[in-house]
């Protein structure tokens, strides 16, 4: 379970006490995630009505001073309308409180689940949404800079080093040269605004063919709408043995166009941003599987399903996005 600090009921207790949202009900530790202890609050609402919301502790992987900028974006985006959590913020108006030297923020609850093999109306839908959010972040103030870069995906590589990434798999070292080469990429041309840059399907949550919401922002970040586009474009349109859908691929292509249009810019080099974007899950997989030991109780990502995602791209890229 992803819960690394254990709270007892008179500790949570008196934590809610500190927002307004009722007298806490019942608390129960999430599961998912593998960065933070998250859990399920429930409250009596400050109505009488009950109430639920995510308690989150940030244990590792995010930065303190990261943290107004991301639950900053939430509220954000939650009051331009998008499907996203917003934060809620305790009786002084912060966003977030310590305990026991750890940041704790308290989120919005929003329905839904995470559709676990997306169809092509999904996928459309998940392509107007994200192009929502994009338009609604062209005027949030704070910056924050991608560390997962093109730059930043090499150095992990070379840092894993051709000798170990050859025992994940005897083809893998070879994808050094192309990271090579998408390190050296450019995007600041582009049309910019704050991203996602994590979108994945566990990410999104829908009832039937509706996002009713956008998830975990922890990787969000300033940057090129179209390198969104093309990490969401690897996350959806692809099934599990690598082959590419290109039902899915088109349906969330034309969902985003049918709210924003891609530039020529965007669209000409989109194949480009499209090899780096595999690359970054590549490379993220590639340290992932080398720092998890082998008797360890969780099941590593093989970087290789990204390689696939990679292939298509630099074989098929200028179809797939034309």
């Amino acid at each position: 379970m992803a819960v690394y600090t254990n709270l007892g009921a008179e500790e949570l207790a008196a934590l809610i006490a500190h927002y307004p949202v009722g007298p806490l009900v019942s608390a129960k530790g999430i599961a998912e995630g593998v960065s933070n202890s998250n859990w399920l609050i429930d409250t009596q609402g400050e109505d009488g009505a009950s109430a639920r919301f995510i308690l989150t502790m940030y244990e590792r992987r995010i930065e303190l001073g990261d943290l107004p900028y991301f639950l900053g974006l939430l509220d954000h985006l939650s009051a331009k309308g998008c499907p996203v959590p917003r934060t809620i913020h305790d009786r002084e108006g912060a966003a977030f409180r310590m305990l026991y030297g750890k940041a704790i923020a308290l989120i919005e609850f929003l329905p839904g689940v995470s559709p676990t093999k997306p169809d092509a109306t999904q996928a459309f839908a998940v392509g107007e949404t994200l192009a929502q959010m994009h338009d609604a972040s062209q005027d949030f103030a704070l910056p924050r800079a991608n560390t997962m870069g093109f730059a930043d995906n090499l150095a992990s590589l070379e840092k894993c080093g051709a000798a170990q990434l050859a025992s994940i798999h005897p083809d893998l070292p070879a994808i050094l040269e192309p990271a090579r080469t998408a390190a050296a990429l450019n995007l600041s041309a582009l049309p910019q605004a704050q991203i996602h840059a994590d979108l994945f399907p566990d990410n999104v949550l829908m009832l039937g063919t509706r996002v009713t919401g956008l998830i975990d922002f922890y990787f969000a970040c300033s940057g090129a709408m179209a390198l969104d586009l093309a990490i969401t474009h690897a996350a959806w349109c692809f099934d599990e043995e690598g082959d590419y859908l290109p039902a899915l691929g088109g349906a969330l292509l034309e969902g985003y166009q049918g709210v924003r249009k891609l530039s020529n810019d965007e669209r000409r080099w989109l194949p480009e941003i499209a090899k780096g974007a595999a690359i970054r899950f590549i490379a993220s997989r590639a340290e992932d599987w080398l720092d998890t030991p082998e008797d360890a109780l969780v099941t590593r990502k093989d970087p290789m399903q990204f390689v696939s995602r990679w292939n298509c791209y630099n074989d098929h890229g200028a179809d797939l996005f034309a």
